[in-house]
Parts: C-alpha cells; sequence; structure tokens
C-alpha cells in the first residue's frame, strides 16, 4: 500500500463483528479524524451495520489514497468466513479477526501505520475456537516479540498501570514475583518518558492485600516483593512510593503522581472508570509500536441498536495520534 500527502494514518480494528466494535468504528467518521483513519475489518458488516444504525456513513475499500471525506470511512478489507448476526458471536471468524490484527501490528511495525487502535474482542469465543487468547496486550506482546507489555489506563490526567493483566484472582500472588514486578515499573518510568513527555515520573505503587498487608498480619508479599523493589528504585534516584493500601493510593492524601501501579485488574480500573466518565483509554506500554484501545467489552447486549457510546473509541483514536507526534 501506498499513502498520499506523506500521512501515515492510524490503523483500526473493527474487534468483534457481533458487538458494538463495528458501529464505534462507524462513529470515527463524523469526527475531526475521519480523513487519518483506515479500518480493518468486513466491509459488508460495517455496511449493514451502517444501514441498521441509520447512520448514513459511507463505507468504500481502501485503494491506497487517503481520500476519505467526511461522513466516510476507509476500509482495509478482511471479510469474515460467516455472516454477522449481532449479540452472536460465531467461532468461525476467530482466525480471520485475529488475522487482522496481525495485519495491523505488521503496518506498524514497518512504518507504514502510525499507530494501532483496537476495537474490543469477545475473549471467550476466541478461546472456544480452540486459540488461546487472555487479551490483546498478551497477544500483541506476542506478535512483536515483547517481554514485558504493561497495560496502562488514562483518564485525563489519572493513569493506572497493572502489575498483572488477565489473570484469575487466585493466581496473581504467585504471579507477582520481584523479578515481574521490577520490569513493570521499568517499562512504567520509560514510557512515561518516551511517551507521554514526563522527564522524572512521581509513581505511587499499591499493596497486593488489605491495608498493604497490616505489618504481616494480612500478608507478606508488601514486605518481602513490592516494598523491596520500590527500594531499588528509590536508591537509583526514582520517584517511586508504597506500598500504600489501593485505598488510599487514589486518595489527594498521598500526594502527587503521575501513574499509580495497582497488583490486579480490578484494583485499579474501578477507580479509574468511574472517574473517567466513559472516556478512558487503555495504552499498551513496553511494545514497539503505539497501540491504544477502548476501555470496555463488546456489549453484545446492545449491539446493532445504535447506542453505543463512542467517547472511549474517540478518545483512543485522539490519544494515538498525540503519542504517534511524540
Amino acid at each position: 500500500m501506498t499513502m498520499s500527502g506523506g500521512r501515515k494514518p492510524v490503523v483500526v480494528t473493527a474487534g468483534e463483528p457481533a458487538g458494538i466494535g463495528p458501529e464505534l468504528c462507524l462513529s470515527l467518521a463524523r469526527t475531526a479524524y475521519f480523513d487519518r483513519l483506515l479500518v480493518i475489518a468486513d466491509p459488508e458488516t460495517l455496511r449493514g451495520r451502517a444501514e441498521l444504525t441509520g447512520s448514513g456513513v459511507r463505507v468504500r475499500e481502501y485503494a491506497g489514497c487517503l481520500d476519505a471525506r467526511e461522513g466516510e470511512l476507509l476500509v482495509i478489507a478482511r471479510p469474515l468466513p460467516k455472516p454477522r448476526v449481532c449479540g452472536r458471536p460465531d467461532t468461525v471468524n476467530a482466525t480471520a479477526l485475529l488475522e487482522g490484527l496481525k495485519l495491523g501490528v505488521a503496518g506498524c511495525l514497518s512504518g507504514e501505520f502510525a499507530a494501532l487502535v483496537t476495537a474490543p474482542l469477545q475473549k471467550s469465543v476466541i478461546n472456544d475456537a480452540g486459540i488461546a487468547f487472555s487479551g490483546h496486550t498478551e497477544y500483541l506482546a506476542g506478535l512483536t516479540g515483547s517481554e514485558t507489555p504493561v497495560m496502562l489506563l488514562v483518564a485525563q490526567s489519572m493513569r493506572v498501570a497493572l502489575a498483572s493483566t488477565h489473570l484469575p484472582l487466585r493466581e496473581v500472588p504467585d504471579y507477582l514475583t520481584r523479578e515481574r514486578l521490577r520490569r513493570v515499573i521499568e517499562v512504567l518510568l520509560r514510557d512515561l518518558a518516551r511517551l507521554f513527555g514526563i522527564a522524572r515520573p512521581s509513581i505511587i505503587v499499591c499493596g497486593l492485600n488489605p491495608h498493604a498487608g497490616e505489618g504481616g498480619h494480612l500478608g507478606d508479599e508488601e514486605s518481602s516483593i513490592i516494598a523491596p523493589v520500590i527500594g531499588e528504585f528509590r536508591q537509583r534516584g526514582f520517584d517511586v512510593r508504597g506500598p500504600l493500601p489501593a485505598d488510599t493510593a487514589f486518595t489527594p492524601a498521598a500526594g502527587p503522581r503521575d501513574a499509580v501501579v495497582a497488583m490486579y485488574h480490578d484494583q485499579g480500573l474501578p477507580v479509574l472508570k468511574y472517574a473517567s466518565l466513559g472516556t478512558a483509554v487503555n495504552v499498551s506500554l513496553g511494545l514497539p509500536i503505539i497501540r491504544t484501545s477502548v476501555d470496555h467489552g463488546t456489549a453484545l447486549d446492545i449491539a446493532g441498536r445504535g447506542t453505543a457510546d463512542a467517547g472511549s473509541m474517540i478518545a483512543a483514536v485522539q490519544m494515538a495520534l498525540e503519542l504517534a507526534r511524540t
């Protein structure tokens, strides 16, 4: 493919075709970014969803020129093997959806695309198809050979990084070793500087247990794993503080911070999502490409109604463009 005008587009994958991903993509045609985007999707899925929701968006297959007009979406065609039904995912489509992701990643690695933005996939459907898939973050790390991918959720000035991602809660304590936590904090410090332009990041690290272990009475992970790693970074001159109880770490009393490190998915994300008013963005750190995503799932129950809130998708595209400029 060749690009016109010297501008590299942001490429968007449309996600689970039975969910709200296609209509989120259609909404982008009415934003200020319509002429900077390419969508990897089944064109007929997008056309059908545009008709179903009455969006009026025109879908045109990309022919090497970024010449979209407002209200028009340029699509890199990846036809699906089975017809799409709103709210009813099909395992037959799993491989094609992952092939679309691979195409987006390859284009970012080659410099063809400026960044990748992903609409949500239905993890259970991909796993039911016999393909191990714990989430975009881990899958993209595998495609790019990245050792330590880090999920960073961003909502305005709030940033929450996760020391573990999509794991059953009972597996988290064994997963959190000193080496893993050390790598997560290294990636976070580096990418806050590299991508967000924060020269000297300030980070608060949560404990794992209630009350950060209550002096060992509620668990020893704070004293045996988390505090020693924090001490290493402080000795190196980094502003890394904790471990603090999660119910303290997010309050103003904890002091200024550029990011909070939560030990597991549901320790940090409820706070951020509550504060975001539907515009939080998932940024993958530790990858050789820029990748952002929405902060929610496929919403199968409302697919096709035209009521999906596109705020997070629009914010994800905006952040991808900002990070690409950085």
